[in-house]
């Protein structure tokens, strides 16, 4: 779409500020719904905000990979998972009252966790496996999807009947709705869709200026996908994140994050049904394996501070926080050292 690196810088850019301008409004009408809607914070960021935030993510990478392009594909969704992780700790940086994973301390953020963490394994086994593919579709991308759409039965489940609940503090935000809302819930519903609509095809913006960043600099789809591409397709999640916790909405703050990366999993099984050769987890290079190893390992220190609580950190920052900045970094670092 962009044959020469001028046109392609341009474009990048103004997608990516798209993207964050749509970003910070719909954060507003995802917590205004939430309570229109009785769905509540955690429930609405699962459903409906992750899937919204996850639209570039969702149009960039089936691009790339309709494209026959396994490594700018896979780089940039495991990328962003990566990176949107590493925002819960940005976003703890912001929230000053109390560290973020005790304020906004949930059942259903602790779910999504654990969900994630199992999502995140079936494409990791996929490489591991010899090359098998039905129709062109790994056998592991469908169970993705099952797993998927059980784990929100889970979470609809620990919401409607939860067997355990946070002990409350004076730091604890609860999910209290709104009773005063300006204007109707038709006009909010259409704007939070159309600003769907419009970080979509931003992000299909950003991935096809990608292409030619890469093919006109000759730097490698790796490095583009998991860094440019990843940043600027997450920058939803970052603005949504940080706009939720000024609203005092921290509980959708962090199910935002989470389930974004739950919703990031069916992009890749779209990515896998997309790609015109084989399985896309035996094309790829080994290196993207360790955005998705990262990625577990930062989700499963974001669970153990969710389940420790700690009040406060040093420069009331969590400990869960600092650690997986330093992982992101030292896996930054990784990718960028690997070409």
């Amino acid at each position: 779409m962009f044959s020469s690196l001028i046109p392609s810088m341009i474009a990048f850019g103004i997608a990516a500020l798209v993207i964050v301008t749509a970003g910070s409004r719909l954060a507003r009408l995802a917590d205004e719904l939430a309570d229109r809607t009785g769905l509540g914070e955690a429930l609405f960021g699962v459903l409906l905000l992750a899937g919204v935030t996850s639209l570039p993510d969702f149009a960039a990478t089936l691009s790339a990979a309709m494209d026959a392009r396994p490594d700018l594909a896979m780089s940039n969704v495991m990328g962003s998972m990566a990176v949107n992780l590493a925002f819960l700790g940005i976003a703890d940086m912001v929230y000053r009252k109390a560290n973020l994973e005790h304020a906004a301390a949930s059942p259903v953020n602790l779910m999504l966790a654990g969900l994630l963490i199992v999502l995140l394994t079936l494409p990791l086994l996929a490489i591991a496996t010899p090359s098998i593919a039905q129709w062109g579709v790994h056998p592991v991308t469908p169970v993705i999807v099952a797993a998927y759409l059980f784990g929100l039965h889970l979470v609809h489940r620990t919401r409607a009947w939860p067997m355990w609940f946070p002990r409350l503090t004076r730091q604890t935000v609860p999910d209290k709705p709104e009773q005063q809302h300006h204007g109707s819930s038709a006009a909010a519903w259409l704007g939070f869709v159309v600003l769907a609509v419009v970080t979509c095809i931003a992000g299909w913006i950003v991935m096809e200026a990608a292409k030619g960043i890469a093919d006109q600099t000759g730097l490698s789809d790796t490095l583009i996908g998991g860094l440019f591409t990843a940043l600027a397709t997450s920058s939803p999640e970052l603005v949504t994140t940080v706009a939720a916790i000024r609203y005092g909405a921290l509980t959708l703050a962090v199910s935002n994050i989470f389930g974004t990366n739950c919703f990031n999993m069916l992009v890749v099984a779209a990515a896998d049904a997309g790609y015109p050769l084989n399985s896309i987890y035996h094309d790829m290079a080994p290196v993207q394996m360790t955005w998705g190893l990262v990625s577990i390992l930062m989700t499963a220190i974001l669970l153990l501070g969710m389940v420790r609580r700690e009040t406060y950190g040093i420069g009331r920052i969590g400990f869960e926080s600092a650690l997986i900045l330093v992982v992101y970094a030292v896996a930054l670092g990784v990718i960028v050292a690997s070409g």
